[in-house]
């Protein structure tokens, strides 16, 4: 239960940072999820592990750093779909 348990709040913190930044993550529930567990490794490497904490996850600096992730994942799709 605790895997699916960090599966949604990862889904969470990864659909609350493309609200946050305004820009959609390709591939859906999969890429919120992926955006959420790396933005929250990121996010946790870069600013500590402080702050509320659910499933593992320190929220805050999860939520800035899968911000940080999709604003430049935005950046480098934006730049694939130019050179096309």
């Amino acid at each position: 239960m605790g895997f699916i348990w960090s599966l949604i709040v990862g889904g969470v913190i990864g659909w609350l940072a493309g609200l946050i930044v305004g820009r959609n993550i390709p591939g859906g529930i999969i890429g919120n999820i992926i955006a959420g567990f790396i933005g929250a490794w990121l996010g946790t490497a870069i600013l500590g592990n402080w702050g509320p904490h659910v499933a593992d996850f320190a929220i805050i600096p999860a939520i800035i750093g899968s911000a940080v992730l999709v604003l430049l994942l935005s950046f480098v799709m934006r730049a694939f779909r130019k050179a096309s």
